[in-house]
């Protein structure tokens, strides 16, 4: 694994753009992407005028599910591009990508909890420290989730993560008490993710999902 830093968000979704062609079109198989992207902001969909920055940062618009929140280093990214065996079946992909980080946390004893009617995955059900928003193109998925690991949360303070008023965001630093490293993470995160989404592949392509994560 080659580190590279964090990446430009823009590269990033090109990266997913062009994955998603290749698996959509049957030329690739699936494949779960892991990368840090440099700071920024990107709005979903159902993002309303109000959530975005008041200083007036920059903020890239995406065709993904969700609200506005933010990317930088110290963050983990995954991009899932998988075909999947069952379309229709988003809520349980998403239920699934939350399993796997719950699973991921409770490596390090960290207890993470899914809320009912929110996505991504809580601490105590106050604290969030994984985002999650997806976007499914001809059966195939598109962006996924963001852990934090020992990012910067003060970029959080400039809007109002997910559309949530009434939590906070934290990170895996934050929770520990300590320093953790993303090369602490990655492994069990590349780990539990496989296991999870590669019973939800379609079964014409291979049981196993590839991972690329030499942009970390």
């Amino acid at each position: 694994m080659t580190s590279r830093g964090p990446i430009e968000y823009e590269s990033g979704l090109e990266l997913q753009e062009q994955t998603h062609l290749r698996v959509s079109s049957g030329l690739s198989p699936s494949e779960l992407i892991l990368l840090e992207h440099e700071s920024i902001f990107t709005a979903g969909k159902r993002t309303e005028s109000h959530e975005r920055p008041l200083t007036g940062a920059r903020v890239i618009d995406v065709n993904r599910g969700g609200k506005i929140t933010w990317h930088g280093p110290g963050q983990i990214v995954g991009y899932p591009i998988i075909k999947l065996g069952n379309p229709a079946e988003l809520l349980g992909y998403v239920r699934t990508l939350e399993a796997a980080l719950i699973a991921v946390l409770g490596h390090f004893s960290i207890t993470g909890r899914c809320i009912k009617g929110r996505s991504g995955v809580w601490i105590d059900g106050q604290r969030k420290i994984a985002a999650i928003g997806i976007r499914v193109a001809q059966g195939v998925t598109m962006h996924g989730f963001a852990l934090n690991v020992n990012c910067d949360l003060s970029s959080y303070q400039e809007i109002i993560p997910c559309g949530i008023s009434d939590g906070s965001v934290t990170s895996m630093k934050l929770e520990l008490g300590r320093e953790i490293e993303v090369g602490e993470v990655l492994p069990l995160l590349k780990n539990e993710m496989v296991t999870a989404l590669s019973p939800l592949i379609a079964l014409r392509e291979s049981s196993t999902l590839p991972t690329r994560s030499d942009l970390l």
